[in-house]
C-alpha cells in the first residue's frame, strides 16, 4: 500500500460527496445527544469551573485548575470551554454541538488520510477511505468521547493527533509546497496541550515515514530533520504540562496509591475487551470502576495481547518491500498500541478502563478489517469481486452501528438513565452505585437513593461519599435520626472533611441536639472556614439554644463571607429582635426582602418591628402582606388584631380574632384576647362567652378568671 504519487486523483466533486457523506452520518448518529446534561466529570470541568467564565482573561483560561480534574494540566481543552461558555454560558447544547463538531472534523482527517494512503486508483482509494472513516465515525465505541462532553479531551486530542499526521502526508508529497510542515508541528504542540496520549504522535508520524514515504527510519529522518526536531518539542510542552499538573492531582503515575502492577495486568483484559467491542459494541460502559484483576485471572488475554505485540513487532521489523500489506499492517497495529501505551503504562486511580481510550485506537483496527478485509474477499482491491461484495458490506456496517451509536445516545439523557445502565452492567461498581444513588435522590426517589448507596457500601465499606450522601437521602426521607450516624461514620473516615461535620450539624439540629450540632458545626467551621452556610447554621443552632449574642456574631460572620445572603440577614434581624433591638432588626428584614427571601415570615417579622416602635400603620400594612402570603397564618391574624384593639378599631380587632380562631380553636389566650377586645366595646355578653371557652381550654388560668370576674353581672 506504498503511495503512488503519479496515480490520478479522484474527481474533486466524488471527494466533497464522501465528505457530506462522512458529515451527515456523524448528524444523524448523534442528533439526539443534544438534549443530555452534564454528567460525572463535566460537573467539576465545566459549571463548576472558574477558570472558563472569562475568555478574555487568557491568563486564567489557559491555567485551569491543578488537581485531579479532566482539564488539569490541558489548556487547550480548557479554552475549548471557555469558547463555548463565552457563546452560551452553562447550556449542555453549546457543548455537545461543539463535540460533534470536532468529531466530525476529525472523521473528515482520517478519510484524508486514508484515501492518501491508500492511493491504488481513484475510485478504489475514494471508497476504502471513505468505508474506514465512515464506519470509524459511526461506531458507537466513540459515543463516550463524542457524547460525554468532558471527554472531548479525547476527541480534541484525536483531531489534532489525525491533523498532525494528515499535515505530513501533505508534507511529504513529491512538489509539495506550502505551510505543510509547521501546520503539522502547530497540530501536534496543540494536541499535547490538549491530552497526554499525544505523546506518541512524534513516533506514529515517523513510522508512517519510514512505512509508506521513505523506506527506512534513517532516511525518513535524515531527510526532514528540522521538521522532527519541531515535531519533538511537543514532549518538552507535554513533559512541562503534566510536572505543572503534580501527576494530574495525584490521579495519575506508579505511586499514586494504585497497584502498579496489578493495573498492568488489568490492561491485558482491557484491550482484549475493547477489541470485542470493536465487533460487537455492547454492552457499553459510562464507568468500569477501580477494581484490579485477580492475579491469575488474566493469563489467556496476557497471552492473546502478547501474540498482538509480537505479531507487531515482527511485521514492524520487515523492511517495506515488494509486500507492502504487511509493512501497512504493523503500521496500524503499532499505531493501535502506541495510542493504548500511556494509560497502560502509567496507572490511572480514577479509571482502570475507559471505552473513550479507543477513540483513536479504533482507526487502525477499522483501517485493517476493512481494507484487509476487501484485499481478501477480492484478491486485490481493484476487482469486481471487492467492490461488489466490500462496498454493500460496508454500507451495511456503517448504517447498523449508527442506529447503535444513536440508541446509546438515549442513555445519556438524563443521570438517572445513564447510571441506571451503568449500574446494570457493573452490579460490583461500588462507584457506579454511589452515581446511581446521587441520580435517584436528584430525581426525588430517596428510598430508591437509600437503598443504592447501602449498595455501594456494601460493596467499599469504607466509601466516604456513599456514607455522607447516604445521610442526605435519610434526611431527605424524613428519616432524621437514622442519618446521624451515617454521617459519624463519615467523619471518623475522613475527620478532615468539613462537609461531613456540617451535614451532622444540620441532623443534631433538626431533631433538637442543641449542644452537639453547636459543636458539630464549630468543628466544621475550623475545618472549612470561610464558609457562609457554615456560619449561618451555626448561628440557627445558637438562636434556638438561647445564645442570642453569640448567634448575633455567628450571622454578622456570615454576612462578612457573603453580604447578599438574605437568610443570614434574616437571622440576625430575628436575633437583634429577641435582644429588643427593633430598631436594628427592621432594616434587616428590608434588606432580606429586597435580595429576594421569600415568604410570608419577612412581613410578620417586619411587622412585630414596626409594631414596637410604633408604626402601626405601616404594621398593619405588613401584617396584611404576610396574610397575603399565607391565608393560614393565626399568628398574623391575632397580632394585627392586637394592633388594630390598640388603635380603636375594634370591628376590624374582632374580625382578625375571630379568623385567628378558625385557624386555632384550641387556643385559650386567642379566646381571652377576643373577650377583653369585645369588653372594651362593650359587647359583655359576647365576651363573657370567649372568656368561658378560654376557661373550658385552661381551667386554671388566672388571668382568664380575672376579667371573667370584672365583667358587669349579667341582666
Amino acid at each position: 500500500m506504498t503511495p503512488v504519487p503519479d496515480t490520478p486523483r479522484p474527481p474533486r466533486a466524488a471527494i466533497l460527496l464522501a465528505g457530506a457523506t462522512i458529515v451527515a452520518a456523524a448528524v444523524a448518529a448523534y442528533h439526539g445527544s443534544f438534549g443530555g446534561p452534564f454528567i460525572f466529570d463535566d460537573l467539576p470541568s465545566i459549571p463548576d469551573n472558574p477558570t472558563i467564565r472569562r475568555l478574555g482573561d487568557l491568563g486564567a483560561v489557559l491555567s485551569p485548575p491543578p488537581g485531579g480534574y479532566t482539564v488539569s494540566g490541558r489548556p487547550v481543552l480548557n479554552l475549548s470551554l471557555a469558547i463555548n461558555y463565552a457563546l452560551g454560558g452553562t447550556n449542555p447544547w453549546g457543548y455537545h454541538a461543539l463535540n460533534l463538531l470536532i468529531h466530525a472534523l476529525a472523521g473528515l482527517t482520517l478519510f484524508g488520510i486514508a484515501r492518501r494512503t491508500l492511493r491504488l486508483d481513484p475510485s478504489t482509494s475514494l471508497w476504502l477511505g471513505l468505508a474506514i472513516a465512515l464506519i470509524w465515525t459511526v461506531h458507537p465505541l466513540q459515543t463516550e468521547s463524542v457524547t460525554y462532553v468532558i471527554q472531548r479531551a479525547e476527541s480534541l486530542m484525536g483531531l489534532f493527533y489525525l491533523l498532525t499526521l494528515y499535515c505530513f502526508i501533505r508534507y511529504s508529497e513529491p512538489g509539495s509546497r506550502g505551510p505543510w510542515p509547521w501546520l503539522s508541528v502547530g497540530a501536534c504542540l496543540l494536541g499535547a496541550a490538549t491530552k497526554e496520549v499525544m505523546v506518541s504522535a512524534p513516533v506514529i508520524v515517523l513510522l508512517y515515514d519510514r512505512t509508506f514515504v521513505s523506506g527506512s527510519f534513517r532516511e525518513g529522518f535524515m531527510r526532514r530533520r528540522p521538521y522532527y526536531a519541531a515535531l519533538s518539542l511537543s514532549w518538552v510542552l507535554l513533559g512541562w504540562l503534566v510536572l505543572a499538573s503534580g501527576s494530574r492531582g495525584t490521579t495519575a503515575g506508579v505511586n499514586v496509591g494504585m497497584d502498579p502492577f496489578g493495573y498492568w495486568l488489568t490492561q491485558f483484559p482491557a484491550i482484549t475487551h475493547y477489541l470485542r467491542l470493536v465487533f460487537w459494541p455492547a454492552p457499553l460502559v459510562l464507568d468500569y470502576g477501580t477494581s484490579l484483576v485477580p492475579a491469575g485471572a488474566a493469563w489467556p488475554q496476557v497471552a492473546v495481547v502478547s501474540m498482538l505485540a509480537l505479531g507487531t513487532l515482527w511485521l514492524l521489523a520487515r523492511r517495506p518491500g515488494p509486500e507492502p500489506g504487511r509493512a501497512a499492517a504493523g503500521f496500524a497495529l503499532a499505531w493501535f498500541f502506541a495510542i493504548l501505551l500511556p494509560t497502560s503504562v502509567v496507572p490511572v486511580v480514577t479509571q482502570v478502563q475507559a471505552e473513550h481510550r479507543m477513540y483513536l485506537a479504533l482507526a487502525p483496527v477499522v483501517a485493517l478489517l476493512v481494507a484487509g478485509g476487501t484485499a481478501f474477499l477480492g484478491r486485490g482491491f481493484g476487482s469486481a469481486r471487492a467492490r461488489w461484495i466490500a462496498i454493500p458490506a460496508c454500507l451495511a456496517a456503517a448504517a447498523a452501528l449508527a442506529v447503535a451509536t444513536s440508541r446509546r445516545n438515549e442513555d445519556y439523557r438524563s443521570p438517572l438513565s445513564l447510571w441506571q445502565s451503568t449500574a446494570s452492567q457493573g452490579p460490583g461498581n461500588a462507584r457506579a452505585q454511589y452515581n446511581l444513588g446521587l441520580a435517584l435522590a436528584s430525581a426525588e426517589h430517596p428510598d430508591e437513593a437509600i437503598a443504592a448507596y447501602r449498595e455501594a457500601l456494601r460493596l467499599l465499606p469504607g466509601y466516604t461519599e456513599a456514607r455522607n450522601n447516604l445521610g442526605i437521602a435519610l434526611t431527605q426521607a424524613g428519616r432524621w435520626p437514622e442519618a446521624i450516624p451515617e454521617y459519624e461514620e463519615a467523619a471518623r473516615l475522613d475527620p478532615a472533611s468539613g462537609r461531613t461535620r456540617y451535614n451532622l450539624g444540620n441532623a443534631l439540629l433538626h431533631i433538637g441536639r442543641l449542644d452537639e450540632a453547636i459543636a458539630a458545626f464549630e468543628e466544621a467551621r475550623r475545618l472549612s472556614p470561610g464558609n457562609p452556610s457554615i456560619e449561618y447554621n451555626l448561628g440557627l443552632a445558637l438562636t434556638k439554644a438561647a445564645r442570642a449574642p453569640e448567634a448575633a456574631a455567628a450571622y454578622r460572620r456570615a454576612l462578612a463571607l457573603k453580604p447578599d445572603f438574605p437568610d443570614a440577614l434574616y437571622g440576625l434581624g430575628r436575633t437583634l429582635a429577641a435582644m429588643g433591638d427593633w430598631a436594628g432588626a427592621l432594616p434587616l428584614y428590608e434588606d432580606a426582602a429586597r435580595r429576594g427571601l421569600a415568604g410570608s415570615g419577612v412581613p410578620y417579622n417586619r411587622a412585630q418591628a414596626l409594631l414596637q416602635l410604633g408604626r402601626v400603620a405601616e404594621a398593619e400594612a405588613s401584617y396584611a402582606e404576610a396574610l397575603a402570603l399565607r391565608p393560614d397564618f393565626p399568628e398574623a391574624e391575632s397580632e394585627l388584631a392586637f394592633a388594630l384593639s390598640r388603635e380603636g378599631r375594634i370591628p376590624e380587632a374582632v374580625a382578625h380574632y375571630a379568623a385567628a380562631i378558625r385557624l386555632q380553636p384550641d387556643d385559650p389566650r386567642l379566646h381571652n384576647d377576643l373577650g377583653c377586645t369585645l369588653a372594651q366595646a362593650g359587647r359583655f355578653d359576647e365576651a363573657r362567652r370567649e372568656f368561658e371557652a378560654a376557661l373550658r381550654l385552661a381551667p386554671d388560668d388566672p388571668a382568664t378568671r380575672a376579667n371573667l370576674a370584672r365583667l358587669p353581672a349579667p341582666h
